[in-house]
């Protein structure tokens, strides 16, 4: 346990794992969310759900694996954060990420809620306890819907921050990363193969944890690591990766009666993590840097945006337009949206939070620190006193 409220905040290096943007990842940001758009709009929409009549039948042997895009942002998401963890304390870091994710969070569910409650009827309903529980990120925990179908992922992200931010208050993260990452891949193969618990699916991220880990391994070598270890983890990462994109195909599958090749998933699980560490090997790119910025910086608000509104929108013009140019229309003026979003009220909703949990942490941080350290000199004096 940290004992003071400089510690508890304060920096924790020794890694060398560096923070310099990576250009090619907003690329391949750009690149899975509109991966999402297209399995939404193109397939999803009309596909099961009956969320709309617009689908594009002549692409839905590419459109179906739009899906992977989610994945690919695991991987993204696995080298981004690990990388982001190194130099911060627990507090920081979990400030840092909140506030990154909850400002444009609020705008886009606000705005979801809005056209679903003018336009969304008889197919999309809304409510005000929905909107207010869908406010705190975690809706279905208040026995509410989400606002858009595209939130689940968003949950993952969370706990896999909330893990990160564990084993640094432990001092454990990136000092044992190796461990760490055996430990979540040991326990997803076992939940996967054997058990197939649910709680051990939210609590763990059993479906998803080989993609994470190749991400974080990819950051260890990316920061200077050398050594087999990371590449040979890799691997296995990369293999676990691809039985647990088998177990998702097998289950969208069933869901959307269509199939999905064995081949292919293993393709693409294998080439989204080569992408994310071809990515981190390139250091420039022959583009201006805020063009590369605001391509990855986009994609969160078109990720959460672009869903229901886009349906919500075929299914007021669906009449009057064909579906291609629906779809494309759509596409276009979800990015448009995104942009303004990430340029003109995320930086401000980032530096409000900020301040605000900086302010909070700074007068709460001092009784859970003495708390702490009053709580681990009673564990110690309890486990001295224990047999062997």
């Amino acid at each position: 346990f940290e004992t003071t409220r400089g510690q508890l905040v304060a920096s924790h290096c020794g890694s060398k794992i560096k923070h310099e943007h990576v250009p090619v990842l907003d690329l391949l940001r750009l690149f899975a969310a509109l991966g999402v758009v297209l399995f939404h709009y193109a397939f999803r929409g009309a596909a099961a759900e009956n969320f709309t009549v617009v689908s594009l039948p002549s692409i839905e042997s590419v459109a179906k694996y739009g899906w992977f895009g989610v994945q690919l942002f695991f991987v993204i998401s696995g080298f981004v954060i690990a990388r982001s963890a190194v130099g911060r304390g627990p507090v920081q870091f979990g400030i840092a990420r909140f506030a990154r994710l909850w400002p444009a969070f609020v705008v886009c569910t606000t705005l979801t809620a809005l056209v679903t409650w003018l336009f969304g009827a008889p197919r999309f309903e809304t409510s005000v306890p929905q909107w207010l529980a869908n406010l705190t990120m975690v809706a279905p925990a208040f026995r509410q819907p989400f606002m858009d179908g595209a939130y689940w992922s968003i949950v993952i992200e969370i706990t896999f921050y909330a893990w990160l931010a564990l084993f640094m208050a432990l001092g454990q993260f990136p000092k044992r990363t190796d461990d760490i990452v055996l430990g979540w891949l040991s326990i997803a193969l076992i939940n996967e193969a054997l058990i197939h618990s649910s709680v051990m699916r939210h609590l763990f991220m059993t479906e998803y944890a080989g993609f994470f880990c190749a991400g974080i391994l990819i950051a260890e070598i990316a920061g200077g690591r050398r050594g087999w270890q990371a590449p040979f983890l890799i691997v296995v990462s990369t293999v676990i990766a691809c039985s647990e994109a088998l177990v998702g195909a097998r289950e969208t599958a069933v869901h959307y009666s269509v199939p999905f090749s064995t081949a292919m998933m293993i393709t693409l699980t294998v080439l989204s993590v080569a992408l994310v560490w071809l990515a981190s090997r390139i250091r420039s790119l022959p583009l201006p840097k805020g063009v590369l910025l605001a391509t990855g910086g986009l994609t969160y608000p078109l990720y959460l945006l672009h869903q229901h509104i886009g349906y919500i929108a075929f299914n007021q013009l669906h009449e009057h337009a064909p579906a291609w140019l629906l779809v494309l229309g759509m596409t276009l003026a979800m990015v448009a949206l995104s942009y303004v979003i990430w340029r003109y009220i995320e930086p401000t909703g980032r530096r409000l939070v900020t301040v605000i949990l900086t302010a909070v942490a700074e007068v709460a941080l001092p009784p859970l620190a003495q708390f702490a350290s009053w709580y681990a000199r009673k564990a110690s004096s309890w486990i001295s006193g224990v047999p062997v």
